[in-house]
């Protein structure tokens, strides 16, 4: 044999046999295991965690939808007792109207209470610029453009906002800050 096949076959036999492998360490095996059990659980962790916090967000954005709704439905409510109210003459009254009165008076105060700790507040219109985001222009009184545009004039139906945002604009009347 010749050098060069002396080297081709060293060659061909050190590619051809493995490198022995020491098995490795127990201890070594114990700590990989527990990195990776680690990490899994920290993942797992971290998931539950996130998992939870959006769980908690949808209950409460569904507990504020729920009473929003039920707010919106007490709005006709309000506007009956308003009305009621505004409808009960005030003048010479006998005891029994000048009681009912006050009565109809007191349970629309105590309403009105209930719901405002809940988050419902009035637009306050009247005098106001027209803003068409809180204000719902159904009537125009004819005459001059003020300078800053048309002013409410007059409130034909409370507005309301819940919790900032408006829940029921308020129905007006626009005319211009002369009239």
């Amino acid at each position: 044999m010749t050098e060069e096949d002396e080297a081709r076959t060293e060659e061909v036999e050190s590619e051809g046999t493995p490198e022995p492998v020491e098995p490795e360490d127990p201890l070594v095996l114990a700590e990989r295991e527990r990195d990776e059990l680690r990490d899994t659980l920290q993942r797992v962790q971290a998931d539950f965690e996130n998992f939870r916090k959006r769980v908690m967000r949808d209950q409460a954005a569904h507990a504020e939808r729920a009473h929003e709704t039920l707010v919106e439905q007490l709005l006709t409510v309000l506007d009956s007792f308003e009305l009621a109210v505004l409808n009960i003459p005030e003048g010479e009254l006998d005891d029994t109207a000048s009681k009912l009165r006050r009565g109809v008076e007191l349970v629309f105060a105590e309403l009105v209470g209930v719901v405002e700790k809940a988050g419902l507040e009035r637009i306050e219109a009247r005098g106001k610029p027209f803003n068409p985001e809180e204000h719902e222009a159904v009537l125009r009184d004819e005459g001059e453009a003020g300078g800053d545009g048309p002013l409410v004039t007059e409130v034909l139906r409370t507005g309301y906002r819940f919790k900032g945002r408006v829940l029921r604009p308020a129905m007006v009347r626009v005319g211009s800050a002369a009239g």
